[in-house]
């Protein structure tokens, strides 16, 4: 078998000097049946590595709950690097960041006030037992047991959030304990107090960072004396948010910046090399002191963009690529256009409103407190003496539409910093709240969602409340739902096609919603932009008929469903 260690200056694999130059794949963000098609294009860029997150929330949504098949097989997703003679690198958190809600920890973890990322003995218990289960998968998948795996990664830049030592040895601990004898990394950005914070004596340390290579090399080499550097975060583009611009970054720039890097000898992982999507509702958020919901796209401008095609980028780092190690002579495909046609849409009732179980309590109940895991909670309480006035509320988590007696009223949202509005008299207050994305970073990691606090009416407490916990996923499987017009509308559209194949839906005549394509959820949209298509990857769709579910939470422009030859993903900012 196969040996990978530290030396003094290098990697060793099989006991030679050898320069990882890895790519990022999240399996949990790409559909299973393009895995294969993404590891090879990697290759293709000169790639030798393979690396991979893992996201505890995707495996246990719900406490004991554990999955490892289908979108959750890591195995599968490492025997398939191995298939194509690439090793592989491991995150397994437990937090990882990644844009990904929760920063990849269950909710079922983070709602019951445990102490996260810490030696807390609750949690320890809990990410112990977790840890164990990735590595009975990772630990007979070692390059030294005949494995694609060669670095396992501890934590996840650490050092930005805590300096909990205890922690850290326990994280150790329980790797060593499960059979992982492959060298263990950690990773900061490349300041002095997160790089010692977030690290332990035996821990490899290595940097992210995504320009001004040279200069963070020489801060890493400071803190990590001897060994190979490595930056095993590239960053090559960045994440996009509800409300801002597509961001992409200079490929000329990239590419030097790549280049200075593995001209100094260092090793990299290309964060990402192909993005892929936050399917379903697993965009996460970011709050620095205003909260931005992630969109549904994670194309990170990388170099495979979102529906798996090379790019400019891909093209530069390959060039880069071929002038420090051997890359392949053959080339991807050409990019292939999407067919190009409009399907009507067919009116499916209201939606807000389907048969659901309400719980009654004093207040308002959070989503946590229903262990609910969907987008939507529909509050309703009656009026006192049918008075309106001015409703006030502590904090919405994260956007509400307010309605008296089934009439809109307004929305209050997070993002704008509402806490009040004027309502009319009436009988019932309805309070439909979307959890719009959990924050994946820093200190609100785990927060609350629904209505937080209090609820006034011109300053006396609204008390007893029915809390309707709405699964859109399940009502997206069950139209149609009733003849009402009234309120957010579900819509319907069938068309056929000749063979899967990738589609683009054009969401730009919609308001904000969630859309489902046979059955496979595509994600959310919203007007509010960049992002105005939603990627249908090729196995979603099949020959012949496809059925395309449209719940809408305001209204459509018009009620048609558009499909575009590529992405479309927003203005454009570097």
């Amino acid at each position: 078998m196969t040996s990978f260690s530290i030396g003094d200056d290098h990697f060793l694999r099989a006991g030679r000097p050898h320069q990882v130059i890895s790519g990022a794949i999240h399996y949990f963000r790409v559909h299973p049946d393009q895995w294969q098609d993404r590891i090879r294009k990697a290759r293709l860029m000169g790639l030798n590595t393979i690396e991979t997150y893992v996201a505890w929330n995707a495996h246990e949504p719900r406490r004991g709950d554990w999955d490892a098949t289908g979108w959750n097989d890591l195995g599968g997703f490492l025997d398939l690097v191995h298939a194509e003679g690439l090793d592989a690198i491991v995150r397994p958190g437990p937090y990882i960041c990644a844009e990904w809600h929760n920063g990849g920890l269950p909710v079922w973890l983070t709602a019951d006030g445990t102490a996260l990322r810490s030696s807390d003995p609750a949690y320890l218990a809990d990410v112990s037992a977790y840890l164990r289960r990735v590595y009975e998968i990772v630990t007979p998948r070692q390059i030294d047991r005949g494995g694609p795996v060669v670095l396992v990664q501890i934590e996840n830049e650490y050092g930005a959030y805590g300096s909990d030592k205890e922690y850290l040895r326990a994280l150790v601990e329980v790797t060593r304990d499960a059979g992982i004898t492959v060298p263990l990394t950690t990773v900061d950005q490349p300041t002095a107090q997160m790089l010692e914070d977030g690290s332990l004596p035996g821990l490899h340390k290595t940097a992210s960072f995504g320009s001004r290579s040279v200069e963070r090399l020489a801060t890493l080499r400071r803190h990590q004396p001897t060994g190979p550097l490595m930056c095993s975060e590239f960053w090559d583009g960045w994440f996009d948010w509800w409300g801002g611009v597509h961001h992409v970054t200079s490929t000329e720039a990239a590419a030097s910046d790549l280049d200075a890097l593995l001209a100094a000898g260092a090793s990299v992982n290309i964060y990402m090399f192909h993005g892929g999507t936050n399917f379903g509702l697993t965009n996460g958020a970011n709050d620095k002191g205003r909260y931005l919901p992630l969109v549904t796209s994670y194309d990170y401008d990388a170099p495979l963009d979102e529906a798996g095609q090379p790019t400019a980028k891909f093209f530069a780092f390959r060039d880069v690529i071929a002038k420090h190690a051997p890359v392949p002579d053959e080339l991807p495909a050409p990019r292939r256009e999407a067919p190009t046609f409009s399907a009507p849409l067919s009116a499916a009732g209201s939606w807000t409103d389907a048969p659901a179980s309400a719980v009654r309590t004093h207040a308002p109940a959070s989503f946590e407190e229903l262990s609910h895991l969907s987008a939507l909670v529909r509050y309703d309480v009656d009026l006192p003496e049918g008075r309106g006035g001015v409703l006030r509320l502590d904090d919405v988590r994260d956007l509400a539409w307010v309605s008296i007696d089934g009439v809109p009223v307004g929305t209050l949202a997070r993002t704008r910093h509402d806490q009040t509005i004027a309502i009319p008299d009436g009988r019932v207050l309805s309070i439909l709240v979307e959890d719009q994305g959990r924050v994946n970073y820093d200190h609100r990691l785990g927060e609350r969602k629904g209505l937080i606090g209090a609820v006034t009416l011109e300053g006396a407490p609204l008390i007893g409340w029915a809390s309707t916990p709405l699964d859109v996923a399940q009502i997206a499987a069950h139209l149609p739902l009733t003849t009402s017009t009234a309120g957010p509308s579900a819509w319907t559209a069938a068309f056929d096609l000749d063979e899967p194949t990738d589609l683009f839906i054009d969401t730009a005549a919609w308001s904000k919603g969630y859309a489902f394509l046979n059955g496979f959820f595509l994600g959310r949209y919203w007007r509010n932009g960049p992002q105005r298509t939603l990627y249908a990857p090729s196995p979603a769709t099949r020959s012949g008929e496809n059925r395309l579910v449209v719940l809408e939470l305001e209204q459509l422009l018009s009620p048609t469903a558009d499909f575009l030859p590529g992405l479309s993903l927003g203005v454009t900012e570097e």
